[in-house]
C-alpha cells in the first residue's frame, strides 16, 4: 500500500523523504519503505524496455538532487590513480616499447600525448579486439612513461567521502543489479531449442540499464568501491538471488538459472555418473567432446593402453576413430560444473552465455581500476575458463567472441603480480593446459603417417572449423601471455605432470596435415588446410616454446631444460612406437609439422648456448638419434623434390607449404630447428652412415656411378640434376650453417640482415618483417645486444626516395654497403632464406653487378666462398662429415663425371662439390688417430681411400673402378684391361649379384654400394644395443627393385681404367673451364696472388682450393707440380648413344635460344626507350617535340599527317579529315588561384579556417553577377570570360589518325570485353601508339599548318588603313562552310567539348542556352587553354621556346574548330566594340527605349576576352597585320584601364597633385604617349562624377603610407598590362608560328611589346621601357579617353563602390597551389580522425580531406549521399569540376577522382625511413615529403593525372 502511495508522489520529493528517513539512527521504517518501493519499481515481470524504473533509480540514488549534479559531486571524490579507459575495436591507441614492461601495454591518445615519449620506440595502432589504457599501472609500464595526470598520485589529496552521499546507492544498486540478472535469466534460451537465437533482442532491451551501470563506473573510484562491495558480497547474493519464498516468479526464474548452470562443465553430470571408464557416445550437449579427461590409467603402462585401444577400435564414429586420452589431471574441479557465490560470478556467467555482449564487457572492464574488484574478477574469470572455451566452440560468431575474450583476458593476465597470484591460488596453468587439451581433442583423427593401418597416433584434423578459423587463438594467446611472466613460467617448468600433459598436447600436432605424393592423376581438389596447420604449429606450439625458452637463459635454470629435454625424448619415443616406425620412412609422404623434434632441438640449442650444459648428457642413444634424424631429413629431401617438380600433381598448395616452411615468420620455428637437429645427429652418428642416408633420401644414389649411363629406379632423368643439386646444397648448408652452432645473437642478426639485403634492396619495414623475431626480438632492446638500427647502419646505406618523371613513387630503401658485398655476401644463407627461387638469382645478379662496377671481376662470377665462424666445441663432430670416405668417393665420382661431360651434371653441381672440398680443407679433424674401429673400416672400403682425411685423400690415385652399366653403354665395347692389378678397386654400383670368378680375380674386390653399406652399419648398431626390438622383422623396402614395364637392357659389369686423383681431376677441370691446354704451368703455385681469389668464377675457385691444399701439405704441393707438368686433355668415350647427344644438344639449343631471346628483348627495350623519349614525354621540357604543333618552320606545302592506325601519311581533306588524339577535361585549376604566392594552410584546429572568397573563380563570378545587375545581358556576356571553374582544357599526345580509322578502332574496343579502366561508351580510349588516355579527336583543318607566306609579310600600311580593313572584315559575314565530313566532325567535337563540363559551368546568361551564352562559352574555352598554358609555362613567357605544356597544346587546331563554330554568330554592327575602340562617336540620344539597360562601359570590359572574340569572329585565316592591329587598339584600352585603376588607389591629395602635374604636359608634342598627361586626363574626366572617387575618402589614413613615384607608377602600369601582352603573344605564337624569345623577368614587358609590334625594336637597356610609348592612337587620344570615361560617369543608377569594384580589376593571379600541409601527420590525424561529419554529426568511418580547398568529407559515407552519389564524388564535381584530390585520414594515402574513375595515388607522408604507411598499419610517426607533394601539385596543375597514374578503376559514385 505504502509503495503505491509513494509511486504516485513526485520522484524527487520521495527520494528526499526516503533519504532523510534512512539517515536517522533508527532507519528501519525507511528501509522498509524503500524495499517496498523497489519491489514495485524494479519488477522484472514488467518489460525491460520500460524506462520508468531507470528514472526512479536515478532519482533515488541521487537522493533528490539532479542526477548530473550528483555525478559531479561523486567525481570530485575520485581517488583513482589509473586511467583504465576502456575502448572497443577500431579505436586508435598507442604502444610504447620503451616504456612497456608487458608487450601488451597500450595507452589512450590523451595519456600518450600528455606523456613524454620523444625518441622512444612507439607506434600508433588500431585496436583489433579492444583494450584499456594502462597509464598509471606500474605493473605493466615504467612510471617514466605515465602522463602528467597519472604521474601525480592523485589518491592522496582527495577528501574522504561523506557517508550519506552514497547511502542510497548502497541500498538501491543491489536490487538494480539483481533486476538485470533476472532479465538475463529470463531471456536466455538454450541454443538447441530455438533455431535462431533471440539473444540479441534481450540485450537490446537491456541496453539502457547496462549503459547506466557503465555511467556509474565512470563516476570514479568512490562509486566503483560501492559497486565492488555489491558485486562481491556473498551475503547479499544469498539473500537476493533466490527471491522470497512466496514469489512464484522468482522461483521459476531461479530454476532457469540452475538448469543453465548444469550445462556449464566440460563433462556433464550424467556422464560423470556413468563413470570415467565407459566410453560415452556423443550426446547433444558435448559436441564431439565426449572424452573423459579424468582417465585413471597412467601413460606408463603400455599393455593397458593397448587393451583400451582394441576396445576403442571397435566403436568408430563415422570414419573417424574415437580417441581417448589417458591423462591424469590434478584437480577434477577444473571440469566440474560451476557454483556461484556472488553477483559478479553470475554476471560473468551470463556474459559468457550471451557470448560476450560489448556493453557488458565494457562494464566489467571499466571496474578494473578497483584493486579488490580486479582480484575477485580475475579469479572468477579463471573459474569460468573451461566454460568460456565450451561456449566459444559452439558459437557461430567465434571471431567476434574471440576478440571480446581477449579484450578481457589481456587486461588480467598481462599483470605479473596478478597472474602469479591466480596461478598459485586457482591453478591457472592446470586449467589452461587442460582446457586446451580438451579443445583439441574434439577434432582428432588417426594419423596416416608411416604405418597407415596400425598407427596408434592421433593428430588434429586441420580441416575442422576449430583449426581453420583459428578458434583456439584466444586460449593460446592467454597461455603465451602468462608464460611471458618468469614466475609463472618457472611454476610450469617445475611441474612435471603439467609438462607431460603439455607434451601430449604438442604431440597432437606432430605429423598433422600429411601430404601423399600423387603419382598418376592430378589431385582433384586442392585443399588449403595447410594454412591452418602452419598457423596452429606456430601459435599453439612454437610460441609457447619461445616463451619458455626466454626463461631458460642462465645456468641456474639448467634443471628446467633437462626436464623438458627428457620429456621431449619420452614423447618422441612414444610417437615412434605409435606410428610403428622402425628405420625407413614411408615413401612419398611428407609432413612439415614436427613440433616435438623442434622443441627438443631448441631446448638443446639453448642448453649448450646459454646454460653451459654438455650436449652428450642430453642426447639419447645412437638408435634413437637415427630415428630422430629421419623425418627432418625427409622434409629437406621433399623440399628438393617439390622444387624439382616431382609433386606437381599435388597442385600449387604443396609449393605453398614448401614456401611457408622457410618463410621469415616460420623459419626460426621450423627449418632452423630441423637443420640444427640434423647437425646434432650428423655430429654424433657415423659420418658414412649419415652421408649415404642423405643421398639415399634424395634418391640420387643410382646417379653416383662412374659409368656414363645408369638406370634410376626412382627418378626421371630430368629430375636427377635438380635432386643432385639439392642434395649437395643441403650438405653444404648442413656443414656450413652456424646459426645454432656458435654464432652470437648479433652475428645471427647481421647474417640475416645481409642475406635479405643481398636479395633485394629493402624498405625498413620489409626488413623488420623479413628478419625472424627470435633470437632477436625487435620490440624492446635486449641489454648487451646490438639493436636492429645499429646493425642496419653498419651493413647498409640508405637510398632516399627518388622520383622518376613517369611519376612512379619510390620508397626509401636500404642497400648493402660495398664491403658487405665484398666480405659478407653469403650465398648459402641466401639459399636457406629464399622463399622464391628467383631471389637467389637476383642476389647473384646484384653481386655480379657489384663486381663489374668495382672492376673486381667482369665475367659471370660463382657464388663466393665465405669463411665460417668457429664451431662450438660440442659440435666438432660435424666436421667428420667432410672427412669421411663416402663423401670423398662421391666427390671423386662427381669430379670425374663433370670432366667427362656425363649427362645431368651442371655448373651448380661443380660449385657445390668445390665448396665441400674447400670446407673440408678449412675444417681439419683434430685427432690423428685413423679411426676408432679399424676392423669395420678395413673391409669396408680401403680399396678406395687409405684413410678419412681429405688432405691425404686428395692426391690418392684411383686406378680401376668396377661399374655396372647397361649393355648398350659405350664402356662395354672396349676390351677389359688385365685385372690383376693389386690397386684395382671395385665400385659395383647397384650390384646385388656378383659371379664367383670375379671374386677370385680381384682379391680385394669389395662391392661398395652406398645403400648396402648404410644398411650393414645400421644392422651392427642395432645388434650392439641388445634390445628386443631386433626381433622385429625389418622390411627391406629399398632392396626389392621395381621393374618398369619396358624393361631396360641388362646390366653388365665392366671395369674402367681411371688413373686419376681428386687433385688431377681438379687440374683437368681447370683446363676445361679455361678451355686452354696447360692452363696451369708447373710453377704457377709460386707466383700465386691469393688476394684476388675471393671473388671470381670456377677457375678462381679451383685455384683457391689448390693453393689452400698446397699450403697445408707439402706432398700435395709436389703432386700438383707433377700433374701440371704432364697433363693431357680427356678423351671422353665416343658418344654412340643418340640420347646422350640429344640432351647435350638440347642444353646447347636452350642456351642459344635464351641468348637470342635476351638479344631480342634488349633490342626491343632500346627501341621502346627511344620511342618513349620522342613520343611520350610526359614531363620533360625537351625542345624537339615529336610533332611540335606550333612549329616555327614556314611550310609552303600542305601539312602531311601520319595516321597511327593505318600507318598512311597524307594531308587532312574535307572528305577524309585527320584528327589529333585529344583528352578533353573540365578543370577548375585556374579558378583556385589566389592573389598571394603563399599556399593556404590546412586548418588543424577549430580556430583556423579557409575562406574561398579571394580565389580567381569567385572574383570573376562576383564581377559577372554585378555587371548583370546593371547592364544589358548580351553585352555582359562579351565583357568577361568564364571557364575559370569548370573550363574545358584540351591536351593532346601529338599523334594523329584518320577519323574513319578512329571510328573502327572504337568499334573494336567496344567489342573487346577486357576493358582497362576506361569507358568506351563515354568515348574514352587510349592512343593506339603511346597508350595515353584520350576521349576525343580534334579535326585538323586542311591546308597549311600555320599561316604562311603572304599572311606573314610585315605590313607597311598605315594603322588607320588597317583599322578600316579590320572593320570591313568584321562586317563581312562568315561564309557558311559547305556540309562535309570535316564540318560534321567539327560540330561533333564542339558537342564533346560542351559535354565535358557540367551545365552549371556553361549557363551564365539570363536565359540559358541562348546564342549569347553559347558564344561566351566558346570563346572562354580558348581563353581557358591560353591561360592554362601560361600557368604551365610558369606564369610568364620568360622561358620562351616550346615548353612541355606546349607539346600537349593543340591551340592552333582548337582555334579553327572554335572559329568555324563562332561563324554562326555575327556581332551586331551597332554594338560592335571595335567602333568604340577606334572612333569617337556622338553619344546616341536616349531613345524611347529608356528601360533598356546600357551596354557595359569599355573601361569595365575584359580586354583579353575582346581580343579572342575579334580573332574568332573574323574570317579565317586572319592576316598577321590585322591581328597586330587588333592588339594595338586593345592595348590602348588596357592602358587606359590601368590608369583608371591606378588613379583610384591615390589619396585625394595625390590625385590632385598628379592631375595638375599632368595637365602641364598635355600640350607637349607627344602628350598621347606620356602617362602623366593621360593619367591627369583620366583623373579629370572621372572626377566629373563626384561619386567615383568618393568611396576611398574614408579609408585615406591607411593608404597614405605609400607615396607614388613615377617609377612605381610605371611599374604598376606594366604589371597591369602584362597579362594581356602575354596572352596576345601566346596566341600569336600558336596562330602564326612566331617563336617566343626567352628573356629576363624584368625585360619581359619590352620583349613582348617588340614581339607584338607595339615597339619597333627593343630599347637599350630594355628595362627602362615606358609602357606609354607602346600606345598607338588612330583618333584624338583625349577625346577617345573622355568618351570611355563618360560611359562610366554617366551611370546613374549604379552606386559608386560598385562602379569602383568594376573599375579596379586586377588581372594578376599567383600560380595555383594545393593547401600547405603540416610537417607531422599526427597533427592532421588527431584533429580530423575524431571530427564529426557536418551532415550527420557522427564521426565518419572513412574521413577524407580535399587538398584543394580543405573541405572535410566522408568517403563512402551513406549519411552524405545525395541522389545515390557519395560525398567525395559530389565534392570533386563541385570543387574541381570532376577532379578531386583527397587525403584519406585513416590511411594517410591520397586518392584522385577524375570523372567516373578513381585511383590510389600514394602517400605524401613518409616515415623516418622514407616509407609510406598505408592504412597506418605500422603507426610510426609520418612526415611530409615535400618532393612528393610537389609532384602531386605538378600533376594537378598540368592535368596529367590520367597519363601518369596507371591503375584506374570506376567508382560508381560510391566514394
Amino acid at each position: 500500500m505504502m509503495a503505491a502511495s509513494l509511486l504516485r508522489r513526485d520522484k524527487k520529493a520521495t527520494a528526499v523523504h526516503l533519504k532523510a528517513d534512512l539517515n536517522r539512527t533508527d532507519n528501519s521504517s525507511g528501509v522498509r519503505q524503500l524495499q517496498e518501493l523497489l519491489d514495485a519499481v524494479l519488477n522484472p515481470e514488467k518489460p525491460a524496455a520500460d524506462t520508468e524504473a531507470l528514472d526512479w533509480c536515478k532519482c533515488l540514488i541521487a537522493g533528490g538532487e539532479g542526477f548530473e549534479e550528483f555525478c559531479k559531486t561523486v567525481r570530485s571524490y575520485d581517488n583513482a590513480t589509473l586511467c583504465g579507459l576502456v575502448w572497443t575495436a577500431n579505436f586508435v591507441a598507442y604502444r610504447c616499447r620503451t616504456c612497456g614492461i608487458s608487450p601488451c601495454m597500450s595507452l589512450c591518445a590523451e595519456c600518450f600525448n600528455n606523456g613524454d615519449h620523444t625518441g622512444h620506440d612507439f607506434n600508433m595502432f588500431r585496436s583489433q579486439a579492444g583494450g584499456a589504457c594502462d597509464c598509471g599501472d606500474s605493473n605493466v609500464m615504467r612510471e617514466s612513461g605515465f602522463c602528467r595526470r597519472h604521474r601525480l598520485r592523485t589518491g592522496e589529496n582527495v577528501p574522504s567521502i561523506p557517508r550519506d552521499l552514497l547511502l542510497m546507492s548502497e541500498m538501491v544498486l543491489p536490487r538494480f543489479i539483481l533486476c538485470i540478472i533476472q532479465y538475463l535469466r529470463d531471456g536466455y534460451i538454450e541454443p538447441d531449442t530455438s533455431t535462431e537465437r533471440d539473444l540479441q533482442k534481450v540485450l537490446q532491451q537491456l541496453e539502457p540499464q547496462i549503459s547506466f551501470l557503465e555511467e556509474l563506473t565512470k563516476m570514479g573510484g568512490a562509486m566503483r568501491t560501492v559497486l565492488t562491495k555489491i558485486l562481491t558480497n556473498q551475503q547479499t547474493f544469498k539473500e537476493l538471488s533466490m527471491g522470497q519464498e512466496e514469489n512464484l516468479y522468482a522461483k521459476k526464474n531461479y530454476d532457469k538459472y540452475l538448469s543453465a548452470l548444469k550445462n556449464s562443465g566440460l563433462v556433464s553430470v550424467e556422464e560423470k555418473a556413468q563413470g570415467a571408464a565407459a566410453d560415452v557416445t556423443v550426446g547433444a550437449e558435448g559436441g564431439a567432446g565426449a572424452m573423459v579427461l579424468l582417465g585413471t590409467t597412467a601413460p606408463g603402462s603400455p599393455d593397458e593402453s593397448n587393451k583400451e585401444e582394441d576396445q576403442d577400435a571397435g566403436q568408430s564414429v563415422g570414419q573417424r576413430k574415437r580417441v581417448k586420452l589417458s591423462s591424469s589431471t590434478k584437480d577434477p574441479c577444473i571440469i566440474e560444473s560451476l557454483k556461484h557465490k556472488c553477483f559478479l560470478e553470475e554476471l560473468l556467467f551470463w556474459t559468457i552465455k550471451y557470448e560476450f555482449p560489448q556493453k557488458m564487457v565494457t562494464f566489467l572492464l571499466n571496474m578494473l581500476p578497483d584493486q579488490d574488484y580486479k582480484i575477485t574478477f580475475t579469479k572468477t574469470f579463471v573459474q569460468h575458463y573451461a566454460f568460456i572455451m565450451k561456449t566459444l566452440m559452439k558459437s557461430h560468431e567465434s571471431d567476434t567472441m574471440s576478440n571480446r575474450i581477449v579484450h578481457i583476458s589481456v587486461q588480467l593476465f598481462s599483470n605479473e603480480e596478478l597472474a602469479r597470484h591466480v596461478t598459485e591460488e586457482c591453478q591457472l596453468l592446470d586449467i589452461m593446459v587442460t582446457v586446451l587439451l580438451y579443445m583439441m581433442e574434439s577434432c582428432l583423427i588417426k594419423s596416416e603417417l608411416q604405418d597407415e593401418d596400425n598407427s596408434r597416433h592421433v593428430v588434429v584434423n586441420c580441416s575442422e572449423a576449430l583449426l581453420k578459423n583459428n578458434t583456439y587463438w584466444p586460449l593460446v594467446s592467454d597461455f603465451i601471455n602468462i608464460l611471458s611472466h618468469q614466475s609463472v613460467a618457472k611454476k610450469f617448468l617445475e611441474d612435471h605432470s603439467l609438462l607431460m600433459l603439455w607434451m601430449s598436447f604438442v604431440s597432437f600436432f606432430q605429423g598433422m596435415n600429411l601430404n601423399k605424393r600423387e603419382l598418376n592423376e592430378h589431385v582433384e581438389f586442392e585443399s588449403q588446410t595447410y594454412y591452418a596447420a602452419f598457423a596452429a604449429e606456430l601459435e599453439a606450439c612454437a610460441q609457447p616454446m619461445w616463451g619458455l625458452l626466454t626463461h631458460c637463459k642462465v645456468k641456474e635454470t639448467q634443471e628446467y631444460t633437462k626436464t623438458v629435454v627428457r620429456y621431449c625424448l619420452e614423447t618422441l619415443q612414444i610417437w615412434f612406437d605409435a606410428i610403428g616406425f622402425i628405420d625407413e620412412p614411408a615413401p612419398n609422404q611428407v609432413t612439415f609439422h614436427l613440433p616435438l623434434h623442434r622443441y627438443y632441438a631448441m631446448f638443446l640449442s639453448k642448453a649448450v648456448k646459454c646454460q653451459g650444459l654438455d650436449l652428450d648428457s642430453l642426447l639419447p642413444d645412437q638408435e634413437m638419434l637415427m630415428k630422430i634424424m629421419v623425418h627432418p631429413l625427409q622434409i629437406q629431401a621433399c623440399l628438393s623434390e617439390i622444387h624439382s617438380n616431382m609433386w606437381v600433381r599435388n597442385g600449387l598448395q604443396i609449393k605453398g607449404q614448401a614456401m611457408t616452411y622457410v618463410q621469415s615468420h616460420f623459419c626460426n620455428s621450423m627449418i632452423d630447428p630441423d637443420i640444427y637437429l640434423l647437425q646434432v645427429c650428423a655430429s654424433r652418428l657415423d659420418p658414412d652412415y649419415f652421408i649415404s642416408s642423405v643421398f639415399e633420401r634424395f634418391k640420387v644414389v643410382d646417379l653416383l656411378t662412374m659409368a656414363s649411363q645408369h638406370q634410376n629406379a626412382v627418378l626421371d632423368s630430368e629430375q636427377e640434376r635438380p635432386m643432385l643439386e639439392g642434395a649437395l646444397t643441403f650438405l653444404v648448408i648442413l656443414t656450413s650453417l652456424r646459426i645454432h652452432l656458435g654464432m652470437t645473437d648479433d652475428e645471427i642478426l647481421r647474417a640475416e640482415m645481409v642475406s635479405q639485403l643481398c636479395m633485394n634492396d629493402r624498405t625498413h619495414s620489409a626488413l623488420l618483417d623479413l628478419i625472424p623475431e627470435n633470437p632477436n626480438p625487435k620490440s624492446g632492446i635486449v641489454p648487451g645486444s646490438c639493436s636492429f638500427e645499429e646493425m642496419l647502419s653498419a651493413v647498409a646505406d640508405f637510398k632516399a626516395p627518388v622520383f622518376e618523371p613517369g611519376g612512379s613513387m619510390q620508397q626509401g630503401m636500404y642497400t648493402p654497403k660495398a664491403e658487405v658485398w665484398e666480405k659478407e655476401f653469403d650465398p648459402i644463407m641466401v639459399v636457406l632464406r629464399t622463399v622464391y627461387r628467383r631471389d637467389v638469382q637476383s642476389a647473384m645478379d646484384r653481386y655480379s653487378a657489384f663486381l663489374k662496377q668495382c672492376g673486381i671481376h667482369t665475367g659471370n662470377p660463382w657464388p663466393p666462398y665465405k669463411e665460417r665462424t668457429p664451431l662450438h666445441p660440442c659440435y666438432k663432430g660435424l666436421i667428420k662429415l667432410l672427412h669421411c670416405k663416402t663423401l670423398h668417393i662421391v666427390i671423386f665420382t662427381l669430379l670425374y663425371k663433370i670432366w667427362m661431360d656425363h649427362q645431368n651434371m651442371s655448373e651448380h653441381v661443380l660449385c657445390m662439390v668445390l665448396y665441400l672440398i674447400e670446407l673440408g680443407l678449412d675444417n681439419q679433424v683434430q685427432d690423428n688417430k685413423e679411426d676408432e674401429e679399424p676392423c669395420i673400416e678395413e673391409h669396408c672400403h680401403d680399396s678406395w681411400f687409405p684413410g678419412t682425411n681429405l688432405l691425404s685423400n686428395l692426391h690418392h690415385v684411383i686406378n680401376f673402378v668396377r661399374v655396372r652399366v647397361p649393355e648398350t653403354a659405350p664402356e662395354v665395347k672396349r676390351e677389359a684391361p688385365p685385372s690383376t692389378s693389386t690397386e684395382a678397386s671395385s665400385y659395383g654400383q647397384n650390384s646385388r649379384r656378383l659371379t664367383g670368378n670375379w671374386r677370385e680375380n680381384l682379391r680385394e674386390a669389395q662391392v661398395f654400394s652406398l645403400v648396402a653399406e648404410r644398411r650393414r652399419k645400421f644392422q651392427e648398431i642395432i645388434n650392439r644395443s641388445n634390445t628386443e626390438a631386433t626381433q622385429v622383422v625389418r622390411p627391406k623396402s629399398s632392396s626389392t627393385r621395381w621393374v618398369p614395364p619396358g624393361t631396360p637392357p641388362q646390366l653388365v659389369t665392366e671395369i674402367l681404367e681411371i688413373r686419376e686423383s681428386m687433385l688431377s681431376l681438379l687440374i683437368k677441370l681447370h683446363q676445361k673451364l679455361s678451355s686452354k691446354q696447360n692452363s696451369l704451368s708447373a710453377s704457377w703455385l709460386e707466383d700465386m696472388d691469393t688476394s684476388r681469389h675471393a671473388h671470381g668464377d670456377g677457375i678462381t675457385a679451383i685455384e683457391r682450393i689448390l693453393t689452400k691444399a698446397a699450403t697445408r701439405s707439402c706432398q700435395i704441393k709436389r703432386s700438383i707440380q707433377d700433374i701440371c707438368g704432364k697433363v693431357c686433355p680427356p678423351v671422353p668415350p665416343k658418344k654412340n648413344s643418340p640420347s646422350d647427344k640429344k640432351t647435350m644438344d638440347k642444353e646447347e639449343r636452350r642456351q642459344r635460344a635464351r641468348e637470342r631471346q635476351q638479344k631480342l628483348l634488349a633490342e626491343f627495350a632500346s627501341r621502346q626507350k627511344s620511342f618513349m623519349e620522342t613520343a611520350m614525354d610526359v614531363e620533360s621540357p625537351d625542345t624537339e617535340a615529336a610533332m611540335d604543333l606550333g612549329a616555327s618552320e614556314v611550310m609552303e606545302s600542305e601539312v602531311l599527317y601520319d595516321c597511327v592506325i593505318c600507318g598512311q601519311s597524307g594531308p587532312s581533306t574535307e572528305d577524309r579529315p585527320t584528327g589529333l588524339v585529344v583528352l578533353l577535361q573540365a578543370s577548375s585549376v585556374l579558378g583556385h588561384r589566389c592573389k598571394s604566392k603563399e599556399a593556404k594552410k590546412l586548418p588543424t584546429s577549430d580556430e583556423e579556417h579557409i575562406y574561398a572568397a579571394d580565389t580567381c573563380g569567385v572574383a570573376h563570378d562576383v564581377r559577372l553577377t554585378l555587371m548583370q545587375r546593371f547592364f544589358k545581358d548580351s553585352s555582359c556576356l562579351q565583357s568577361v570570360s568564364i571557364g575559370w571553374d569548370g573550363g574545358v582544357y584540351v591536351q593532346t599526345c601529338g599523334h594523329t589518325l584518320h577519323i574513319d580509322c578512329h571510328k573502327s578502332y572504337m568499334e573494336s574496343l567496344r567489342n573487346d570485353q577486357v576493358l582497362q579502366g576506361f569507358s568506351v561508351d563515354k568515348g574514352e580510349f587510349t592512343c593506339p601508339l603511346c597508350r595515353q588516355f584520350a576521349n576525343s579527336v580534334l579535326p585538323c583543318r586542311p591546308g597549311r599548318g600555320t599561316e604562311a607566306g603572304a599572311w606573314h609579310t610585315p605590313t607597311n600600311k598605315k594603322t588607320c588603313v588597317l583599322v578600316k580593313e579590320v572593320e570591313d572584315l568584321q562586317e563581312k559575314l562568315g561564309l557558311f562552310p559547305t556540309e562535309s565530313n570535316l564540318s560534321k566532325e567539327m560540330e561533333l567535337v564542339i558537342k564533346d567539348i560542351k559535354n565535358t563540363t557540367q551545365k552549371k559551368y556553361m549557363d551564365y546568361g539570363k536565359n540559358p542556352g541562348s546564342p549569347d551564352n553559347d558564344f561566351l562559352f566558346m570563346y572562354s574555352v580558348a581563353r581557358t587553354n591560353l591561360e592554362l598554358e601560361l600557368v604551365h609555362r610558369g606564369g610568364n613567357l620568360c622561358s620562351g621556346g616550346a615548353s612541355a605544356a606546349a607539346k600537349r597544346s593543340c591551340l592552333n587546331q582548337l582555334f579553327h574548330v572554335l572559329a568555324m563554330h563562332m561563324r554562326l554568330y555575327s556581332i551586331d554592327s551597332a554594338y560592335n566594340p571595335w567602333t568604340k575602340l577606334t572612333q569617337v562617336t556622338e553619344s546616341r540620344e536616349a531613345d524611347g527605349f529608356e528601360e533598356e539597360r546600357p551596354e557595359v562601359p569599355m573601361l569595365f570590359r575584359d580586354v583579353p576576352s575582346l581580343l579572342i572574340i575579334f580573332v574568332l569572329t573574323m574570317p579565317q585565316p586572319l592576316r598577321k597585320e590585322h591581328f597586330s592591329c587588333l592588339v594595338k587598339m586593345l592595348y590602348n584600352l588596357q592602358f587606359t584601364q590601368a590608369l583608371a585603376a591606378l588613379s583610384s588607389k591615390f589619396s585625394p591629395e595625390e590625385r590632385q597633385a598628379w592631375s595638375t602635374a599632368g595637365a602641364l604636359k598635355k600640350n607637349a608634342a607627344n602628350a598621347e604617349k606620356s602617362f602623366e598627361a593621360l593619367l591627369s586626363h583620366v583623373i579629370t574626366e572621372l572626377s566629373k562624377d563626384k561619386s567615383v572617387y568618393k568611396v576611398n575618402a574614408e579609408e585615406t589614413p591607411m593608404l597614405i603610407s605609400s607615396v607614388w613615384s613615377p617609377q612605381s607608377i610605371e611599374f604598376s602600369l606594366q604589371q597591369f598590362c602584362l597579362p594581356f601582352l602575354r596572352l596576345s603573344c601566346l596566341l600569336q605564337h600558336h596562330l602564326y608560328g612566331d617563336t617566343l624569345a626567352g628573356c629576363l623577368e624584368e625585360e619581359e614587358f619590352s620583349s613582348l611589346a617588340v614581339c607584338l609590334g607595339l615597339l619597333p625594336s627593343a630599347p637599350q637597356p630594355p628595362s627602362i621601357v615606358h609602357s606609354a610609348s607602346c600606345l598607338q592612337w588612330v583618333v584624338s587620344t583625349f577625346d577617345l579617353v573622355s568618351q570611355w570615361c563618360a560611359e562610366v560617369t554617366g551611370l546613374s543608377q549604379m552606386q559608386a563602390e560598385q562602379s569602383l569594384t568594376l573599375l579596379v580589376q586586377d588581372p594578376q593571379w599567383a600560380a595555383p597551389r594545393l593547401l600547405q600541409l603540416p610537417d607531422n601527420y599526427n597533427i592532421i590525424f588527431q584533429y580530423y580522425h575524431r571530427k564529426a561529419c557536418t551532415a550527420c554529426k557522427k564521426v565518419p568511418k572513412d574521413p577524407a580531406l580535399c587538398l584543394v580547398c580543405g573541405a572535410f568529407v566522408c568517403l563512402k559515407g551513406v549519411c552524405c549521399k545525395q541522389q545515390g552519389t557519395c560525398e567525395c564524388v559530389l565534392h570533386s564535381q563541385h570543387c574541381g569540376a570532376a577532379t578531386g584530390i583527397f587525403l584519406l585520414i585513416n590511411a594517410s594515402v591520397i586518392i584522385i577522382i577524375r570523372g567516373h574513375r578513381f585511383c590510389l595515388w600514394g602517400s605524401v607522408y613518409l616515415d623516418a625511413h622514407g616509407e609510406e604507411d598505408r592504412d597506418l598499419r605500422r603507426g610510426k610517426p609520418l612526415f611530409l615529403c615535400e618532393e612528393r607533394y610537389r609532384v602531386l601539385e605538378q600533376q594537378w596543375v598540368s592535368h596529367t593525372f590520367d597519363h601518369i597514374n596507371k591503375r584506374w578503376g570506376p567508382h560508381y559514385n560510391g566514394l
